[in-house]
Protein backbone atom coordinates (compact mmCIF):
# COMPACT_ATOMS: atom_id res chain seq x y z
CA UNK A 1 0.00 0.00 0.00
CA UNK A 2 0.82 3.48 -0.64
CA UNK A 3 2.28 6.21 2.22
CA UNK A 4 -0.90 7.75 2.34
CA UNK A 5 -2.96 4.78 2.47
CA UNK A 6 -0.80 3.59 5.54
CA UNK A 7 -0.95 7.16 7.44
CA UNK A 8 -4.88 6.94 6.70
CA UNK A 9 -5.35 3.51 8.20
CA UNK A 10 -2.83 4.10 11.35
CA UNK A 11 -4.44 7.79 12.22
CA UNK A 12 -0.98 9.69 11.68
CA UNK A 13 -0.17 11.93 9.10
CA UNK A 14 2.46 11.13 6.15
CA UNK A 15 5.14 13.27 7.60
CA UNK A 16 4.81 10.95 10.67
CA UNK A 17 5.17 8.45 8.51
CA UNK A 18 8.38 9.82 7.09
CA UNK A 19 9.68 10.80 10.77
CA UNK A 20 9.38 6.97 11.93
CA UNK A 21 11.06 6.17 8.86
CA UNK A 22 14.12 8.11 9.56
CA UNK A 23 14.60 6.75 12.64
CA UNK A 24 14.45 2.97 11.32
CA UNK A 25 11.08 2.35 12.79
CA UNK A 26 10.04 1.46 9.68
CA UNK A 27 11.55 -0.36 6.92
CA UNK A 28 9.29 -0.68 4.30
CA UNK A 29 9.80 -2.74 1.41
CA UNK A 30 10.05 -1.07 -2.59
CA UNK A 31 8.56 -1.54 -5.87
CA UNK A 32 10.86 -1.87 -8.63
CA UNK A 33 9.86 2.01 -9.59
CA UNK A 34 11.33 2.87 -6.05
CA UNK A 35 7.97 3.59 -4.10
CA UNK A 36 7.47 2.18 -1.04
CA UNK A 37 5.04 -0.84 -0.15
CA UNK A 38 3.75 -1.09 3.16
CA UNK A 39 1.89 -3.98 4.30
CA UNK A 40 -0.21 -4.86 7.37
CA UNK A 41 2.80 -5.27 9.46
CA UNK A 42 3.77 -1.58 8.83
CA UNK A 43 0.11 -0.28 9.58
CA UNK A 44 0.45 -2.50 13.07
CA UNK A 45 3.77 -0.89 14.12
CA UNK A 46 2.70 2.58 13.24
CA UNK A 47 -0.39 1.80 15.58
CA UNK A 48 1.54 0.94 18.59
CA UNK A 49 3.88 4.09 17.89
CA UNK A 50 0.66 6.64 17.94
CA UNK A 51 -0.52 4.79 20.83
CA UNK A 52 2.35 4.49 22.90
CA UNK A 53 3.22 8.51 22.16
CA UNK A 54 -0.01 8.97 23.01
CA UNK A 55 0.88 7.53 26.76
CA UNK A 56 4.01 10.15 27.01
CA UNK A 57 6.22 7.55 25.67
CA UNK A 58 8.55 9.37 23.06
CA UNK A 59 8.61 8.04 19.63
CA UNK A 60 12.36 6.99 19.94
CA UNK A 61 11.15 5.23 23.26
CA UNK A 62 9.01 2.81 20.99
CA UNK A 63 11.81 0.89 19.40
CA UNK A 64 12.24 -1.73 22.47
CA UNK A 65 8.56 -2.41 22.10
CA UNK A 66 8.02 -2.36 17.91
CA UNK A 67 11.36 -5.37 18.38
CA UNK A 68 8.94 -7.43 20.86
CA UNK A 69 6.86 -7.32 17.77
CA UNK A 70 9.66 -7.99 15.57
CA UNK A 71 10.53 -11.38 17.37
CA UNK A 72 7.10 -12.92 16.74
CA UNK A 73 5.43 -11.86 20.26
CA UNK A 74 1.68 -11.14 20.25
CA UNK A 75 1.59 -8.27 22.01
CA UNK A 76 4.40 -5.19 22.34
CA UNK A 77 5.10 -5.29 25.76
CA UNK A 78 5.57 -9.23 25.63
CA UNK A 79 9.23 -8.33 26.21
CA UNK A 80 11.66 -7.26 29.41
CA UNK A 81 12.81 -4.58 27.36
CA UNK A 82 9.25 -3.14 26.61
CA UNK A 83 8.39 -3.40 30.28
CA UNK A 84 11.42 -1.41 31.30
CA UNK A 85 10.27 1.29 28.62
CA UNK A 86 7.35 1.36 30.71
CA UNK A 87 9.38 1.95 33.68
CA UNK A 88 11.24 4.76 32.36
CA UNK A 89 8.08 6.52 31.29
CA UNK A 90 6.71 6.13 34.39
CA UNK A 91 9.57 7.79 35.90
CA UNK A 92 9.84 10.45 33.76
CA UNK A 93 6.19 11.35 34.16
CA UNK A 94 7.01 11.10 38.47
CA UNK A 95 9.94 13.45 37.98
CA UNK A 96 7.32 16.28 35.76
CA UNK A 97 4.78 15.65 38.61
CA UNK A 98 7.02 16.53 41.80
CA UNK A 99 8.43 19.57 39.72
CA UNK A 100 4.82 20.62 39.18
CA UNK A 101 3.78 20.03 42.86
CA UNK A 102 7.04 21.70 43.73
CA UNK A 103 6.14 24.91 41.47
CA UNK A 104 2.72 24.48 42.30
CA UNK A 105 3.44 25.10 45.87
CA UNK A 106 6.19 27.97 45.19
CA UNK A 107 2.97 29.47 43.62
CA UNK A 108 0.43 29.22 46.22
CA UNK A 109 3.02 31.12 48.77
CA UNK A 110 3.76 34.19 46.17
CA UNK A 111 -0.01 33.78 46.61
CA UNK A 112 -0.69 33.81 49.97
CA UNK A 113 2.18 36.25 50.85
CA UNK A 114 0.84 38.91 48.23
CA UNK A 115 -3.37 38.10 49.25
CA UNK A 116 -1.68 39.60 52.86
CA UNK A 117 0.38 42.27 52.24
CA UNK A 118 -1.97 44.75 52.13
CA UNK A 119 -4.40 43.23 53.98
CA UNK A 120 -5.03 44.69 58.00
CA UNK A 121 -5.39 41.49 59.24
CA UNK A 122 -1.67 39.46 59.67
CA UNK A 123 -1.61 36.22 57.66
CA UNK A 124 -2.30 32.85 59.20
CA UNK A 125 0.57 31.25 60.90
CA UNK A 126 2.06 27.62 60.15
CA UNK A 127 -0.37 25.75 62.17
CA UNK A 128 -3.60 27.20 60.50
CA UNK A 129 -5.38 26.06 57.62
CA UNK A 130 -3.87 28.07 54.53
CA UNK A 131 -6.06 30.93 52.87
CA UNK A 132 -9.36 30.25 50.51
CA UNK A 133 -8.57 31.26 46.81
CA UNK A 134 -11.46 33.32 46.19
CA UNK A 135 -10.27 34.25 42.83
CA UNK A 136 -10.74 30.56 41.44
CA UNK A 137 -14.20 29.36 41.08
CA UNK A 138 -15.48 26.06 41.51
CA UNK A 139 -16.17 24.74 37.84
CA UNK A 140 -19.77 23.15 39.27
CA UNK A 141 -21.55 26.38 41.02
CA UNK A 142 -24.94 26.47 40.69
CA UNK A 143 -26.09 28.61 38.35
CA UNK A 144 -28.64 31.52 39.32
CA UNK A 145 -32.12 31.04 38.21
CA UNK A 146 -34.45 34.28 36.60
CA UNK A 147 -37.08 34.66 39.40
CA UNK A 148 -37.86 37.73 38.11
CA UNK A 149 -36.79 39.66 41.43
CA UNK A 150 -35.87 42.38 39.89
CA UNK A 151 -38.18 42.84 36.68
CA UNK A 152 -39.66 45.71 38.09
CA UNK A 153 -36.42 47.62 38.59
CA UNK A 154 -36.07 49.37 34.88
CA UNK A 155 -37.20 52.60 34.67
CA UNK A 156 -37.56 53.38 38.87
CA UNK A 157 -35.51 56.85 39.79
CA UNK A 158 -33.07 56.15 42.73
CA UNK A 159 -34.26 56.70 45.75
CA UNK A 160 -33.15 59.42 48.31
CA UNK A 161 -30.29 57.16 50.47
CA UNK A 162 -26.49 58.44 51.14
CA UNK A 163 -24.56 55.53 52.01
CA UNK A 164 -20.72 55.69 53.73
CA UNK A 165 -18.10 54.66 50.87
CA UNK A 166 -14.44 53.65 51.39
CA UNK A 167 -13.02 56.85 50.94
CA UNK A 168 -14.67 57.78 53.90
CA UNK A 169 -17.25 60.37 52.02
CA UNK A 170 -20.97 59.91 51.68
CA UNK A 171 -22.41 59.19 48.16
CA UNK A 172 -26.10 60.03 47.67
CA UNK A 173 -27.78 57.14 45.33
CA UNK A 174 -29.91 60.12 44.16
CA UNK A 175 -27.30 62.38 43.24
CA UNK A 176 -24.91 60.21 40.63
CA UNK A 177 -24.90 63.18 38.51
CA UNK A 178 -25.46 63.08 34.51
CA UNK A 179 -24.30 60.29 32.62
CA UNK A 180 -24.18 56.83 33.14
CA UNK A 181 -23.33 55.20 36.56
CA UNK A 182 -22.77 51.24 36.91
CA UNK A 183 -23.77 49.92 40.60
CA UNK A 184 -22.93 46.46 40.79
CA UNK A 185 -24.33 44.87 44.36
CA UNK A 186 -23.31 41.75 45.61
CA UNK A 187 -23.76 39.48 48.89
CA UNK A 188 -20.24 39.68 50.43
CA UNK A 189 -16.39 39.60 49.74
CA UNK A 190 -14.02 36.83 51.38
CA UNK A 191 -10.69 37.63 53.17
CA UNK A 192 -8.03 35.92 54.37
CA UNK A 193 -8.15 34.28 57.23
CA UNK A 194 -12.18 34.90 57.22
CA UNK A 195 -14.35 31.88 56.71
CA UNK A 196 -17.42 32.31 54.55
CA UNK A 197 -21.42 30.84 55.43
CA UNK A 198 -21.48 27.46 55.57
CA UNK A 199 -22.33 25.37 52.40
CA UNK A 200 -21.43 28.75 50.63
CA UNK A 201 -20.66 27.29 47.48
CA UNK A 202 -23.99 25.49 47.16
CA UNK A 203 -26.09 28.80 47.04
CA UNK A 204 -26.94 29.92 43.27
CA UNK A 205 -25.14 33.11 42.57
CA UNK A 206 -23.41 33.47 46.35
CA UNK A 207 -19.69 32.40 45.41
CA UNK A 208 -17.32 34.92 43.02
CA UNK A 209 -17.66 38.44 44.56
CA UNK A 210 -13.83 38.94 44.67
CA UNK A 211 -13.54 38.13 41.04
CA UNK A 212 -15.91 40.04 40.13
CA UNK A 213 -14.32 42.69 41.85
CA UNK A 214 -11.10 42.20 40.04
CA UNK A 215 -13.21 41.80 36.98
CA UNK A 216 -14.61 45.19 37.27
CA UNK A 217 -11.11 46.55 38.38
CA UNK A 218 -9.08 45.07 35.35
CA UNK A 219 -11.69 46.73 33.27
CA UNK A 220 -11.91 49.82 34.84
CA UNK A 221 -10.95 51.90 31.99
CA UNK A 222 -12.55 50.65 29.70
CA UNK A 223 -16.10 50.97 31.19
CA UNK A 224 -14.63 54.53 31.39
CA UNK A 225 -13.92 55.07 27.96
CA UNK A 226 -17.20 53.26 26.95
CA UNK A 227 -19.54 56.11 28.69
CA UNK A 228 -19.55 54.87 32.48
CA UNK A 229 -18.57 57.92 34.84
CA UNK A 230 -18.80 56.21 38.17
CA UNK A 231 -17.91 52.28 39.02
CA UNK A 232 -19.33 51.50 42.61
CA UNK A 233 -19.47 48.32 44.35
CA UNK A 234 -22.26 47.88 46.96
CA UNK A 235 -23.07 45.26 49.86
CA UNK A 236 -24.29 45.25 53.07
CA UNK A 237 -21.01 44.69 54.64
CA UNK A 238 -19.26 47.81 56.66
CA UNK A 239 -17.11 50.14 54.91
CA UNK A 240 -14.38 48.89 57.49
CA UNK A 241 -14.58 45.31 55.99
CA UNK A 242 -14.93 46.85 52.40
CA UNK A 243 -12.02 48.84 53.09
CA UNK A 244 -9.63 46.21 53.46
CA UNK A 245 -10.92 44.58 50.48
CA UNK A 246 -10.30 47.72 48.40
CA UNK A 247 -6.73 48.36 49.18
CA UNK A 248 -5.87 44.06 49.48
CA UNK A 249 -7.38 44.55 45.84
CA UNK A 250 -6.23 47.74 44.66
CA UNK A 251 -9.49 48.75 43.18
CA UNK A 252 -9.52 52.00 41.89
CA UNK A 253 -13.32 52.38 42.49
CA UNK A 254 -15.36 53.47 46.10
CA UNK A 255 -17.48 50.47 47.15
CA UNK A 256 -20.61 51.65 49.56
CA UNK A 257 -21.91 49.87 52.98
CA UNK A 258 -25.97 49.33 52.83
CA UNK A 259 -25.58 47.61 55.84
CA UNK A 260 -29.36 48.25 56.77
CA UNK A 261 -30.00 47.31 53.23
CA UNK A 262 -31.65 50.49 52.79
CA UNK A 263 -31.52 50.21 48.65
CA UNK A 264 -33.32 46.84 48.89
CA UNK A 265 -36.12 48.23 50.62
CA UNK A 266 -36.48 50.95 48.89
CA UNK A 267 -36.16 49.47 45.44
CA UNK A 268 -37.57 46.08 46.33
CA UNK A 269 -34.22 44.53 45.29
CA UNK A 270 -33.81 40.33 46.07
CA UNK A 271 -31.91 39.01 48.92
CA UNK A 272 -31.20 35.87 50.61
CA UNK A 273 -30.73 34.43 53.90
CA UNK A 274 -27.75 32.17 55.19
CA UNK A 275 -26.47 31.82 58.54
CA UNK A 276 -28.14 34.29 59.90
CA UNK A 277 -27.06 36.78 57.70
CA UNK A 278 -29.40 38.71 55.22
CA UNK A 279 -27.26 39.75 51.83
CA UNK A 280 -28.24 41.10 48.66
CA UNK A 281 -28.54 39.04 45.01
CA UNK A 282 -26.34 39.65 42.79
CA UNK A 283 -27.04 42.24 40.88
CA UNK A 284 -25.67 45.15 38.47
CA UNK A 285 -27.57 48.52 37.98
CA UNK A 286 -26.82 51.02 35.15
CA UNK A 287 -27.84 54.42 36.14
CA UNK A 288 -28.76 57.23 33.61
CA UNK A 289 -29.14 60.29 35.05
CA UNK A 290 -30.69 58.99 38.41
CA UNK A 291 -32.78 56.66 36.53
CA UNK A 292 -32.59 52.78 36.44
CA UNK A 293 -31.88 52.24 32.49
CA UNK A 294 -30.69 48.23 32.47
CA UNK A 295 -30.82 45.77 35.35
CA UNK A 296 -28.68 42.85 35.23
CA UNK A 297 -29.91 39.90 36.87
CA UNK A 298 -29.38 37.65 37.97
CA UNK A 299 -25.44 37.43 37.57
CA UNK A 300 -23.91 34.51 35.93
CA UNK A 301 -20.61 33.78 35.48
CA UNK A 302 -19.82 36.95 38.08
CA UNK A 303 -15.53 36.42 37.13
CA UNK A 304 -16.97 37.49 33.46
CA UNK A 305 -20.02 39.96 34.31
CA UNK A 306 -17.43 43.39 33.86
CA UNK A 307 -16.93 41.88 30.41
CA UNK A 308 -20.72 41.65 30.04
CA UNK A 309 -21.66 45.25 31.26
CA UNK A 310 -18.77 46.68 29.04
CA UNK A 311 -20.01 44.91 26.02
CA UNK A 312 -23.63 46.19 26.71
CA UNK A 313 -22.40 49.93 27.10
CA UNK A 314 -20.11 49.89 23.87
CA UNK A 315 -23.64 48.50 21.76
CA UNK A 316 -25.54 51.29 23.57
CA UNK A 317 -23.16 53.96 23.72
CA UNK A 318 -25.34 56.50 21.15
CA UNK A 319 -28.27 55.17 22.98
CA UNK A 320 -30.52 58.68 23.90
Amino acid sequence: MRIGELARRAGVTTKAVRYYESLGLLAPARLTNGYRDYDEHDVRLTQEIRALYRLGIPVEGTRPFLECLALGHPHADDCPAALAGYRDAIDELTRRIEDLTARRAVLVAQLHEAAHRNSRRPPPTGGEEPMTDYMSLPADLPVPEDDGAAAHVCGARMPHLELDATDGATVGLDALGAGRTVLYVYPLTGRPGTDLPEGWDSIPGARGCTAEACGFRDHHQELLAAGATHVYGLSSQDSDYQREVTERLHLPFRMLSDPARSLAQALGLPTFTTSGLTLYKRLTLIIKDNVIEHVFYPVFPPDRHADQVLAWLRNNAHRP
